[in-house]
């Protein structure tokens, strides 16, 4: 099945002028890992990758560049989620993702849309595409990413990562006196919630 109005050479040739080499290749190991999670989540390998791909479209973009677009396009952004610039890529790639590439799969678009903060109740689709991105092996350090893959084990293994990704990186932002996004805070507590009831 397509996922985009061009092929996939032609995604990653446009991914490739228009990411810096360690976002292309990050890219391209987020979509790897996407697939591979995808197999042994049940969810469909093709679409997973290409999810992967085309998480990060927009990373590249200047922070002006990213303002425009949500404002111009009214992107449904809130404005707790402009505290933080690094995560603003997300909803512009979901958006390029739409309009430049004719992504329609709303899964997809929201797995893109959510990958960097998440939400609360994200399928199991989305999960994968948001801890490939933080787990995938060509640019992610083992000292993060290895607590989080060895998570991915036995019964709730998605939500069991998604909460020690969550626990990483809120303590990041503490040890580096970051403000931390209520969101994050509250999907935190979700995680918490829900393993602790199954």
């Amino acid at each position: 099945m397509n996922y985009t109005k061009i092929s996939k050479e032609e995604l990653l040739a446009w991914l490739k002028d228009n990411l810096n080499d360690e976002r292309y290749e990050h890219s391209i190991g987020t979509a790897e890992m996407a697939a591979k999670l995808a197999k042994e989540y049940s969810q469909d390998e093709q679409r997973a990758y290409f999810a992967g791909l085309l998480h990060d479209c927009a990373k590249c973009f200047p922070v002006e560049k990213l303002l425009k677009i949500i404002d111009d396009k009214k992107l449904d952004v809130d404005p707790i989620e402009k505290m933080n610039y690094k995560t603003l890529h997300a909803p512009v790639s979901a958006y390029v993702a739409k309009t430049e590439f004719g992504v329609d799969d709303e899964e997809i678009l929201s797995a893109i849309r959510w990958h960097t903060i998440g939400k609360i109740e994200m399928t199991d689709f989305e999960k994968i595409i948001y801890l490939a991105d933080k787990i995938e092996l060509k640019t992610r350090e083992a000292e993060y990413a290895d607590p989080i893959r060895e998570c991915l084990v036995g019964t709730n293994g998605l939500d069991k990562a998604m909460l020690q990704s969550y626990k990483l990186t809120i303590k990041s932002l503490v040890d580096r006196n970051l403000k931390i996004c209520p969101m994050t805070i509250d999907i935190y507590n979700h995680l918490e919630d829900v393993l602790n009831v199954k």
